[in-house]
């Protein structure tokens, strides 16, 4: 089936990762979430931290993200050899001490049942909600932990 088109007319397309269109979708919704939201670019820092061992390759690391008084982690990652040496609690304490000296009073993370819930759980974050339907009977369970700004 053909469709004539308007030389004018928008067109939809499918593809695969586009990093244009996904730094236009980012400009598209600041301009629209730092006015409801009373904050601005200068609010939002991403934030990072990492382990390497003696030759320079990555033991663990986190990723994340500070908005308006939010800390919120993207990815925590531990090589499986060094799983059981305390990296995991060493990344996300000095990521949450980092977000609290950037003014964070509380932080947000998901994590596939099959991943690391319980390790959030033990660190005083609390379920918020699930997402259902991943492959396997997995879910996405998303939680939220207050910070104590006194500490």
């Amino acid at each position: 089936m053909s469709h004539d088109h308007d030389s004018d007319s928008p067109v939809l397309s499918v593809g695969e990762r586009d990093a244009d269109l996904s730094q236009c979708l980012s400009d598209g919704l600041d301009a629209v979430n730092f006015p409801a939201t009373g904050t601005t670019a200068a609010d939002q820092t991403s934030l990072s931290v990492k382990v390497v061992d003696a030759a320079g390759e990555v033991v663990a690391g986190l990723t994340g993200w500070t908005w308006g008084g939010l800390f919120g982690i993207d990815m925590v990652w531990v090589r499986e050899d060094s799983r059981r040496d305390g990296w995991g609690s060493k990344l996300l304490l000095a990521a949450e001490e980092e977000a609290r000296r950037r003014g964070c009073d509380r932080a947000c993370v998901s994590s596939f049942t099959f991943q690391a819930p319980g390790f959030y759980q033990r660190h005083g974050y609390v379920e918020t909600g699930r997402t259902l339907g991943f492959p396997g009977g997995a879910e996405d369970v998303h939680m939220y932990k207050s910070f104590d700004m006194s500490a």
